[in-house]
């Protein structure tokens, strides 16, 4: 006969390691934040995201993208690092080993958790070379300047340097749609730079999301 209580604590269930009520943790009286392994978060209130765009714009220009987009890869980075650590040990298993939808739910999650927005992963392009990312309620995209290009390149970086670890190829990413711009959600593609670049000039013409997937897809078939 089975004892259920030895079989609980030889193999106990794991929850949800970015739950919000367990991953958030500090003294909010004196505006300490950290996360359940004790590094310290860091919170961006509206003022400091439009500052920074702000600067940035009058500072570079057409330019402040460019950086924007190199910070998000500085801290993808950074932020694939802490998160395999984390998961791989509370789940005690390296990323490598995990089924695909259980890595998706806690790359969601921690998105989520983190005030980023809802994130979505789709590979209904795999086999064209594309993945396609979707995130709605974007702070990066409510407090940035209106503008006629999408504004999430922090977000863009942080994608293509996450995925390209997790992938261990060098990927990039594009933003194809914007919330600034009145898009419901962001848009992004990813996939190899010279396989994707392509979109940027599709974007500068004015071509919705749907129309860049259409003419990636018919670009990469000519190709191969």
């Amino acid at each position: 006969m089975i004892d259920i209580a030895n079989l609980i604590q030889d193999n106990p269930v794991k929850g949800n390691y970015f739950s919000p009520d367990a991953y958030v943790q500090g003294d909010f009286e004196f505006g300490l934040l950290e996360n359940r392994s004790g590094s310290r978060l860091l919170a961006l209130p509206e003022t400091l995201l439009q500052a920074l765009y702000a600067a940035l714009e009058n500072e570079l220009g057409q330019g402040s993208g460019v950086a924007l987009f190199s910070c998000g890869l500085w801290w993808g980075k950074s932020f694939y690092r802490r998160f395999a650590e984390e998961v791989g040990k509370y789940y005690g298993k390296p990323l490598a080993s995990m089924e695909m939808i259980e890595f998706l739910q806690c790359l969601k999650q921690c998105w989520k958790t983190h005030g980023w927005g809802t994130l979505e992963i789709d590979f209904k392009y795999y086999q064209q070379g594309f993945l396609l990312a979707k995130i709605i309620n974007s702070p990066f995209a409510q407090f940035a300047p209106q503008n006629k290009r999408p504004m999430c390149f922090f977000e863009a970086g942080i994608l293509s340097a996450f995925l390209s670890e997790i992938t261990e190829e060098k990927l990039h990413c594009i933003q194809t749609s914007c919330e600034s711009m009145g898009a419901d959600c962001n848009d992004f593609v990813i996939g190899i730079a010279e396989r994707i670049n392509p979109a940027s000039a599709w974007l500068e013409e004015g071509h919705d999301h749907g129309t860049i997937m259409e003419l990636l897809c018919r670009n990469q078939s000519i190709i191969n």
